[in-house]
């Protein structure tokens, strides 16, 4: 193959491991170099362990050789940090966190584990996930391979950025508010946030869920297809259930599409950002769906009350901590996070019902509809050293607005590639679906694949 190997898909990767045209360990040794020519200027990665990976490697390849294969074996990939692997600490991007390693794989990593992926490494994210950025007070910055002097996004920010350098194709991301789809967005990635529920965590959350950050849906299927089996540590998983993860052909005629431009609270959408989503929208239409207006749903109110919640549930760690330990917490997040401290019992209630609101909101607004497309984020990746684009702790959820609806109506969402700004960044298209239509949103996101038809043009290193 003339591609570099690194690049390759995990679905080409299974197939030429097959065919033996080519080897896990080659193929490790490729991702390998490419991490050694990148991560100088990226600092995607945690826990780093290429001797680990090639011992993977070459287990992997002797079950090839031997006709017992697993799902995914061989294929290269990393973790996010926050999700537990058996011997590694889990920071949490702070350096507030004390370092014991994890006594076992969380289930995401568990699953991979034992479909035989390759693990290089963890990805990098800041601190108590709480940033669309890859600002750390215990990791290095990270930065986007598109343009290194801007942001990943986050807060599944190295991950995002090592999906799109071409550390292996497959990346596990979380997201709470849009921490997989907005780097996702912004590195140019398919980034799937699955329906509540449908992959299981350890330690769960409302509104939080795991799901893969790709190069390609076929890939972000594939990952879907082993994450998303039953583990009995989520006791808020969905019951399993029967998912053909691989079937992604769809006819969009005859689809009632939803087109939402306006948030309608937030950053305003960015020209080259609104033309992308038309554009994708005008495709659709071509293909034979129907378009209509989503009017905008978002209050101010909801935004807010959302933010003295997750306020205080940061304080709520952070305020316990000794002084020597608050700070070290990143001066961006504490600042934020003590906006928290002296609120009120009754404003964390009324802020938790806002949350409520949203999802009620989100759901109406959706109802007519089969998908609803809208941008990802309303601007671009911004500057690498900022904590979000408006980077002001008293407005820290402008630019999410896209986005966290999806988390607290438990629908599935998607982030796929929709184009470049002039600047030559990528603009992500979101994809929302119906509650549990996790398949469909797959589907919806494999069929633009088909109508933007071309490759994705990945930066080629060195970054």
């Amino acid at each position: 193959m003339s591609t570099d190997l690194a690049d390759l898909s995990a679905k080409d990767l299974l197939a030429a491991y097959g065919s033996r045209e080519l080897s896990p360990v080659e193929v490790t040794e490729a991702v390998i170099a490419r991490i050694e020519a990148c991560e100088p200027q990226l600092k995607a990665l945690y826990a780093y362990d290429p001797a680990g990976a090639r011992e993977m490697a070459k287990a992997s390849q002797a079950r090839w050789l031997r006709g017992e294969a697993l799902a995914l074996d061989g294929v290269p990939g990393t973790i996010k940090e926050n999700i537990a692997t058996k011997g590694v600490a889990v920071p949490l991007g702070t350096a507030a966190r004390d370092l014991a390693p994890a006594a076992e794989d969380a289930p995401p990593a568990a699953r991979l584990r034992e479909a035989g992926c390759v693990i290089l490494a963890k990805t990098t994210m800041p601190d108590y996930g709480m940033l669309s950025s890859g600002l750390s007070s215990f990791h290095a910055l990270a930065r986007n391979p598109w343009d290194v002097s801007r942001n990943p996004g986050g807060s599944s920010a190295g991950a995002g950025a090592a999906g799109a350098a071409g550390y292996g194709p497959l990346h596990v991301g979380t997201d709470i508010g849009g921490s997989i789809r907005l780097p996702a967005g912004w590195c140019g990635l398919v980034g799937l946030k699955p329906s509540f529920g449908r992959v299981p965590i350890d330690p769960s959350y409302y509104g939080r869920v795991a799901g893969p950050m790709t190069r390609t849906v076929a890939d972000a299927a594939l990952m879907m297809r082993e994450l998303s089996k039953p583990d009995s540590r989520d006791g808020m998983s969905l019951p399993p259930q029967e998912i053909d993860w691989m079937a992604l052909d769809l006819d969009v005629k005859g689809l009632r599409l939803g087109l939402q431009l306006d948030a309608g609270i937030g950053l305003p959408v960015e020209p080259a950002t609104r033309a992308a989503v038309e554009a994708a929208a005008k495709a659709f239409a071509a293909a034979g769906a129907t378009i209509e207006p989503v009017a905008p749903f978002l209050t101010r109110e909801m935004l807010d009350g959302l933010d003295d919640f997750w306020r205080q549930r940061a304080w709520a760690d952070i305020g316990g901590l000794p002084k020597e330990k608050q700070d070290k917490v990143l001066p961006y997040i504490f600042a934020w996070a003590e906006g928290g401290r002296n609120l009120s019992g009754d404003k964390v209630y009324r802020g938790m019902s806002q949350m409520i609101a949203m999802r009620d909101a989100s759901l109406r607004a959706c109802a007519p509809f089969d998908f609803v497309l809208s941008p990802v984020s309303p601007v671009p990746a911004y500057a690498a050293e900022l904590a979000s684009p408006i980077h002001d702790p008293q407005r820290p959820f402008e630019h999410i607005t896209f986005t966290v609806a999806a988390n607290m109506s438990d629908q599935p969402s998607i982030s796929v590639h929709a184009g470049l700004t002039p600047d030559g960044l990528p603009i992500g298209l979101q994809i929302t679906g119906r509650r549990f239509d996790d398949l469909g949103v797959l589907r919806m996101a494999k069929a633009w694949e088909g109508l933007r038809g071309g490759e994705v043009p990945w930066p080629r290193p060195p970054m």
